[in-house]
């Protein structure tokens, strides 16, 4: 299973591709896990204060790509969890993280499926003057 995501983040992401590979840690019954997690990256779209990027992710932690972000000091949008000081409050009452696509394979034939913008992204998209040919 690929599983393709799109994210509007704070600030300019520098570098426009890439591998994120990240130490995450969690909590579980106060018992400190760290697991390995791994994400392909592609910046779409950006500007000085926000970025568009494309996520797949290749481990499937919780909250993978929220915290990887975070990271690297650019939360997403509408993210009350793992928001960054430069994170602007109130800016949209919804995480701007879009699961937009999936594919796999069953019996040898692929499949590929897309989930359109849901309209307050492309508000946000267009607030934020980010471009996305795909809408």
């Amino acid at each position: 299973v690929h599983k393709t995501y799109l994210a509007i983040c704070n600030g300019e992401i520098e570098k426009n591709s890439g591998e994120w590979n990240d130490e995450l840690i969690r909590y579980d019954n106060g018992k400190k896990i760290i697991e390995k997690a791994k994400t392909i990256f592609k910046v779409i779209d950006k500007n000085s204060n926000s970025s568009l990027v494309e996520m797949k992710p290749i481990t499937g932690r919780k909250h993978q790509l929220r915290k990887q972000l975070f990271n690297i000091g650019h939360s997403i949008y509408g993210d009350k969890k793992y928001r960054s000081l430069m994170s602007e409050k109130g800016i949209n009452k919804n995480l701007m993280l879009h699961s937009y696509q999936i594919k796999f394979m069953i019996n040898d034939k692929k499949y590929t499926y897309k989930a359109l913008l849901p309209d307050y992204f492309k508000k946000l998209l267009n607030a934020k003057r980010l471009k996305f040919l795909n809408i």
